[in-house]
């Protein structure tokens, strides 16, 4: 099946979060956001056609996970990971930013530091603040065209904050970097050493 990728949609007035708040968000109309994990590809023929058959029933109630959806999810993880997981291991949400708000009640208390790498999705802010948390901000580093991360500060802060929990974006939103798994280890490494949990969004 061949994809038009070329094909340029117009997304205004359509209350696209990407392209329909740059105002309320102080910038100016027109920009190019690139800020959220939002394509401007249309969905497959595929897909379209399935959504519109299952809408012609005209009711949309609460669903449920099929076995056939878990298997899907458990094959993914283990064709890319080799890892096996267990079904009692997989909670669905509606998004990744509902998930983070649910972690930081579940898995912290009022008034907990948790630690973020800034420039970074904004909804992580917005989850610690929202929640009563304490935010904590490891910047990133910029230099010669990169960003690295600072993990002496990072580790610093964990110690003198008292951290206890981590949000890490990876790949990073929207520095556009891919951490390498030796970046990814000391951070993890980091982690345990002070009993911090890591709370990863890798959309």
């Amino acid at each position: 099946m061949k994809y038009d990728f070329d094909k340029i949609i117009n997304r205004y007035g359509t209350n696209s979060v990407k392209y329909d708040l740059a105002k309320e968000y102080g910038k100016p109309e027109g920009i190019l956001p690139l800020w959220v994990a939002d394509m401007d590809f249309q969905a497959p023929p595929s897909v379209v056609e399935a959504l519109i058959e299952r809408a012609k029933h005209g009711i949309y109630g609460y669903s449920i996970l099929k076995p056939d959806y878990l298997q899907a999810v458990k094959g993914w993880f283990a064709s890319r990971y080799n890892w096996d997981i267990n079904d009692d291991w997989l909670i669905s949400t509606p998004g990744v930013v509902s998930a983070i708000n649910i972690a930081v009640r579940a898995l912290t208390a009022a008034n907990d530091a948790i630690i973020i790498q800034q420039p970074v999705y904004p909804p992580f802010k917005a989850a610690i603040l929202n929640n009563r948390r304490k935010i904590v901000v490891n910047h990133l580093i910029y230099e010669n065209g990169k960003y690295t991360i600072d993990f002496a500060d990072f580790e610093e802060k964990i110690i003198s904050e008292n951290v206890k929990m981590f949000i890490l974006c990876s790949p990073h939103n929207p520095v556009g970097r891919v951490w390498t798994q030796d970046e990814l280890t000391k951070l993890g490494d980091i982690c345990k050493k002070h009993n911090v949990l890591v709370v990863s969004d890798e959309i």
